[in-house]
């Protein structure tokens, strides 16, 4: 059996301590991956697998990547699942060697890579969050904790367990903490949302044990200054504070105080509902066609994150609502100041993780440029609305600009213009910042003027015009000389002054004692330089850590300023108008549409979106739903979703799509819109469509906006009729709550008259010469009829199936009004009438030349003039006209 070698079984006892993630074992300029790490890694990245020594008697698999392309290779381990743990060596093999000639260089595990752990900005969305949550229970009660540890946000939220799902929906973190126990109590949450949750042990989640985690993170000695968290909301922030302990291996990212939310204070928008208005994401599951798409117009990443944040949980708060829309009302009244604005808020850099890298010890010089600009911008920024009249919400975050004026001159004065992207390369510090760094560089640079002038000298003391002075990592510096005049060189007198080193094919090389000396005070100059930077980089780097609460507050201030004048500049470009907004119970919108349906209706050659109101007026504490008729494709689900995205639009602190809008603020938003099946949990479109109805009736509050179209389709038409019928009794009777219900059933009508709360609005259309046209309007009143065949005839269904609907839609209706049963019908209605109904006929075969084309064989167009042929074509066209009868 082969023995171990000491790099094997290092390599072995570091795997054994990391057995869940894929070693990113570094040997040089490469990490390497051994075994079935480099079975998996050599498949997800295809790359090539190659083998290296034996182990056990077997060949050891083998892939690497290389260090300076490592980033990329873990973007794609990571979107595919995969935890890397990335093994750096901690000395350098000289050091290694000093502990004796077999000494294994020592190496450490430095960082898991985890989905919620990213940093760097190559493996990270800039204008999206990358958040880590964690679920924790404690006796009955569940809280949520996330953080972004690239921008350093925390939060915590109490919130009863139905309501989890709705949380992570919002959310969509990259990865979530759980117990075994929390796991399997949510496990139809994690199937539903797609998450496959990080299970940590009950220690990671002690209450008692997170107290300490986070006094001892925070440097207090209590947690009251940040605000009243119950145990399990401790629990949960604990084990996020554990688990960024556990893979960033001590070095903890810098954290904003923790935030406590509550639910009450957001409107509340559960899971289904996201997915069916598509506010954050499209139905293909990217960017493309979501709400956040169409009204993103922000300049910096911060802003767009906060963008999303606003639009993922808009606020139910009036105060906040109001104050948000006034800063979007300045911003566009005051459109020269707003343009100068935002042009100086695109030089802005992403200084929230440019601090996160910073304070992860895994910045360069480019994060110390970035808060540089920042600040260079928020001065600017200052200054452009020094005598500016503010409304109070920008007013508070204008002061947050300024008071960086000594950080800013120190960076200023110490940083060149355009820094390298590591600080081990050196040259990012200004000439004349530091007396000794000057000398150093200024011995190097010399060097290397001394190093041109003696080669110019050996080549004229030797004669040999080729001679060169190189350089390389194993001989420091050296002469090269081609073999031809290798003779001459090791000849006296010449042999007594260059001293031979090395031979290779082509080349032979040497060194003098002048030339070793000289590099020898090259060499100290270029190292002592580098050393300095790096003594430089470090107390720069101090300097902003040190000012990272008020950097994170400034951050967060350009943030505001962005996303203020970004809605403004979406208002004045798509004619959208501020909402009224107040605490009653009203939802009058006139002219209302839908961003983006209004949006792909321009991209498609500039057609019209038809702008249409609605008006749910409660009779005091009562309900106010609209009963919706109409065909398919006449635009019921757009009209469904505009009024909720309108709702959505206004409590974010946007101006809306539409002439006007008065809406009393909003609780809840539930939707039940389009169908979808869940095959892998084995429910059908019917059932997904009755659980969430369910989630909907149980849940509902009095001012909540509910949006439902077409309950009960997916089952017999009785059953499905009487599902909806009940379903809009207990929305009106029980939830008592504004909603808009569409429907196929046109016996629901009925209930308008019945229901207090109850009105019936119809999508009009036109009938012309049997095929109908969509106006794409709603007018108060109910559809005759759903004009299904005629929408099957524009699907493209064959014109026999399409006659033979008709026939029988006929008889069935004509049997419904003389109340004679469908079966009976069907067996009068003579069998394959489809095929009887319109036969195609083949064209007769002709039995020989028609006069027509004989006449044009006759023609010789080379032996004709124009005039010729020109009354040949009249003639032509004269013969084949039809004569009369």
């Amino acid at each position: 059996m082969t023995a171990v070698t000491p790099m094997m079984a290092q390599y072995l006892e570091i795997k054994a301590q990391n057995p869940e993630a894929l070693l990113f074992y570094r040997m040089g300029d490469f990490y390497e991956l051994f075994f079935d790490d480099a079975a998996a890694a050599a498949e997800a990245l295809d790359i090539a697998l190659t083998k290296r020594g034996k182990h056990e008697g077997g060949d050891i698999p083998m892939c690497g990547v290389p260090v300076h392309a490592a980033e990329g290779y873990l973007l794609t381990l990571i979107r595919k699942g995969f935890r890397v743990a990335v093994c750096e060596q901690m000395e350098s093999p000289a050091e290694a060697k000093k502990r004796g000639s077999k000494s294994v260089v020592r190496r450490e595990v430095v960082r898991l890579v985890t989905p919620g752990t990213l940093t760097e900005d190559t493996l990270l969305e800039a204008r999206r969050h990358n958040y880590l949550a964690a679920v924790a229970e404690v006796r009955g009660d569940w809280a949520v904790a996330w953080t972004d540890i690239s921008t350093g946000a925390l939060h915590a939220m109490p919130l009863a367990q139905p309501r989890i799902g709705a949380e992570l929906a919002r959310l969509a973190p990259s990865e979530v903490l759980m117990t075994d126990a929390a796991a399997e109590a949510l496990r139809p949450v994690t199937d539903d949302l797609g998450i496959w949750p990080t299970i940590l042990g009950r220690a990671s989640f002690d209450s008692q044990s997170a107290t300490t985690r986070l006094t001892d993170l925070y440097g207090v000695k209590s947690l009251e200054p940040f605000g009243d968290f119950s145990r399990e909301e401790l629990s949960a922030l604990g084990a996020l504070v554990d688990y960024l302990d556990i893979t960033q291996k001590g070095k903890l990212p810098r954290l904003g105080t923790p935030r406590r939310d509550s639910t009450s204070r957001l409107l509340q928008i559960d899971a289904a509902t996201r997915r069916n208005l598509e506010l954050t994401h499209g139905a293909g599951g990217g960017r493309a066609g979501s709400l956040l798409s169409v009204i993103d117009r922000t300049v910096t990443a911060g802003g767009a994150r906060l963008l999303e944040r606003r639009l993922s949980a808009p606020s139910a708060h009036l105060d906040t609502i109001r104050a948000r829309q006034t800063a979007v009302a300045w911003a566009a009244e005051n459109t020269t100041l707003t343009t100068e604005l935002r042009d100086a808020l695109r030089r802005v850099p992403d200084v929230e993780r440019a601090l996160s890298r910073l304070s992860l010890d895994r910045g360069g010089p480019r994060d110390l440029a970035a808060v540089r600009a920042a600040l260079t911008q928020a001065a600017a920024l200052s200054e452009q609305l020094a005598d500016a009249d503010l409304p109070e919400h920008l007013a508070e975050e204008r002061d947050a600009l300024t008071g960086h004026e000594a950080l800013l001159d120190m960076l200023d004065v110490a940083l060149v213009a355009e820094p390298p992207l590591l600080a081990r390369d050196g040259g990012f510090v200004a000439p004349e910042f530091d007396a000794d760094l000057d000398a150093a560089r200024e011995l190097r640079d010399e060097g290397r003027g001394v190093i041109a002038r003696m080669q110019a000298d050996y080549a004229r003391d030797t004669g040999i015009t080729s001679l060169k002075i190189k350089h390389n990592n194993v001989l420091g510096y050296f002469i090269e000389t081609t073999a031809t005049h290798a003779a001459k060189m090791q000849s006296p007198p010449l042999s007594e002054t260059f001293i031979h080193r090395q031979t290779t094919a082509n080349q032979v090389r040497f060194t003098t004692v002048e030339l070793s000396e000289l590099e020898t005070r090259i060499l100290n100059a270029g190292g002592q330089a580098l050393e300095i930077e790096r003594r430089i980089f470090d107390t720069l780097r101090t300097a902003i850590l040190d000012a990272a609460a008020e950097l994170g507050l400034l951050a967060a201030a350009l943030a505001e300023f962005d996303l203020a004048t970004a809605l403004a500049e979406l208002a004045r470009s798509e004619d959208w108008t501020r909402p009224k907004i107040d605490d009653t119970r009203a939802f009058a919108i006139e002219g209302g549409r839908h961003p983006v349906v209004e949006r792909a209706l321009r991209q498609q050659g500039g057609q019209p979106f038809i702008a249409n109101g609605c008006t749910l007026s409660p009779d005091g504490d009562g309900a106010a739903l609209e009963l919706l008729t109409g065909p398919n494709m006449a635009g019921k689900s757009t009209y469904l979703r505009q009024n909720a995205l309108i709702a959505i639009l206004a409590q974010m602190g946007a101006f809306v799509p539409a002439r006007s809008a008065h809406l009393g603020v909003v609780s809840q938003i539930f939707s039940r819109v389009g169908a979808s099946d869940d095959l892998a949990r084995g429910r059908s479109t019917f059932m997904v469509e009755m659980v969430e109805t369910a989630a909907i009736l149980n849940q509902a509050d009095a001012r909540a906006l509910v949006i439902l179209d077409e309950i009960g389709r997916g089952t017999a038409t009785y059953d499905g009729l009487s599902i909806a019928w009940a379903t809009l009794e207990h929305l009106h009777d029980v939830n008592r709550v504004r909603g808009l219900f569409a429907t196929h059933y046109h016996e629901l009508t009925a209930l308008a008259g019945k229901l207090g709360g109850v009105t019936n609005a119809t999508v009009a259309v036109k009938e012309w010469e049997g095929e109908v046209i969509f106006l794409h309007e709603v007018r108060a009143g109910a559809a005759d009829r759903s004009y299904g065949v005629q929408v099957a005839q524009l699907a493209g269904l064959p014109r026999a199936v399409v006659s033979r609907a008709k026939s029988v839609l006929e008889a069935l209706e004509a049997g419904e009004r003389g109340r004679t049963s469908p079966k009976a019908l069907i067996d009068d209605l003579p069998l394959f009438a489809a095929v009887a109904a319109e036969p195609v006929q083949a064209p007769a075969a002709p039995s020989g030349p028609s006069e027509l084309e004989e006449r044009l064989a006759a023609l010789h167009p080379d032996d004709m003039s124009p005039r010729e042929a020109l009354q040949a074509l009249y003639d032509l066209k004269a013969a084949a006209s039809p004569k009369d009868a």
